[in-house]
């Protein structure tokens, strides 16, 4: 497979690239992660532990061909992100492609939020972000090639009234992609945003498993239907391969329409 799409569509080979998905146990992230890796990068996925999920990610990418290893890290802790990109340093080499997926959404009122909760979401949404970034792009830059990708959220456009300080951490997520794209982009980085729309993953299955609640929220995407972790892998490959070179500073909403 990964030899076909190289051949088939070399702008969006990565022969020779190397890559991290963090959050990549399941969901978008390891559907991302198998899609680079059947682009031909070589791959360090992430999780929070040990276990089945990540080990199914592992054998997923694998059997594109592509090489991957996994990395356990409790990004809640500063000092755990940092272990954590060294180790994805000595593992690949260098760091070609980040995909910074890694989030933690707490549904609380505005009147009912905590400050631990709105300090976890803050730091495994923004902080940990920039502290990967800050550590993988210097060598992009000096490298003269380089891909950073955040993934966002419908949470930017549509903040959702329980969901105050995730909203508030994807839009200044946002704004450091603006930020560093300009900054980044005579060096041949380039840095974008994927935000997925209403995506069915283990996340949000029991809230649309409601009858009533899936036909409210079908009502307010265009398209009429959810999306897959597979409509944001193709985004993520685009915004990963040379054939989106052309393609800094954007947020690239993976949502049915629902951003509208």
């Amino acid at each position: 497979m990964t030899a076909s799409l190289a051949t088939a569509l070399p702008g969006f080979s990565l022969v020779g690239r190397r890559a991290v998905v963090t959050a990549s146990s399941r969901g978008i992230g390891r559907a991302i992660a198998t899609m680079l890796g059947a682009a031909g990068a070589s791959l360090v996925v992430h999780g929070t532990a040990e276990g089945l999920d990540l080990s199914q990610t592992v054998a997923d990418v694998q059997a594109t061909g592509a090489s991957c290893t996994a990395l356990v890290a409790d990004f809640k802790d500063a000092a755990a992100v940092d272990a954590f990109a060294e180790e994805a340093i000595l593992r690949l080499g260098a760091v070609d492609i980040l995909v910074s997926n890694a989030a933690i959404q707490v549904r609380a009122a505005w009147d009912a939020m905590n400050a631990a909760d709105i300090d976890d979401q803050l730091q495994v949404n923004l902080k940990a972000m920039l502290q990967l970034v800050g550590r993988f792009a210097p060598g992009m830059l000096e490298r003269k090639w380089g891909r950073i990708v955040t993934v966002g959220s419908i949470q930017e456009a549509k903040p959702h009234p329980q969901m105050v300080a995730y909203a508030a951490s994807k839009a200044a997520q946002t704004s450091v992609v603006v930020n560093l794209a300009r900054q980044f982009a005579a060096d041949g980085v380039t840095v974008n945003n994927l935000a997925p729309g209403v995506i069915v993953t283990d996340r949000n299955t029991a809230a649309l498993a409601d009858p009533g609640y899936a036909a409210a929220v079908l009502d307010r995407i265009p398209a009429k239907t959810f999306g897959t972790a597979q409509d944001c892998a193709g985004a993520a490959l685009l915004l990963c391969s040379d054939a989106g070179r052309y393609i800094t500073g954007s947020s690239l909403y993976v949502d049915g329409g629902m951003h509208l």
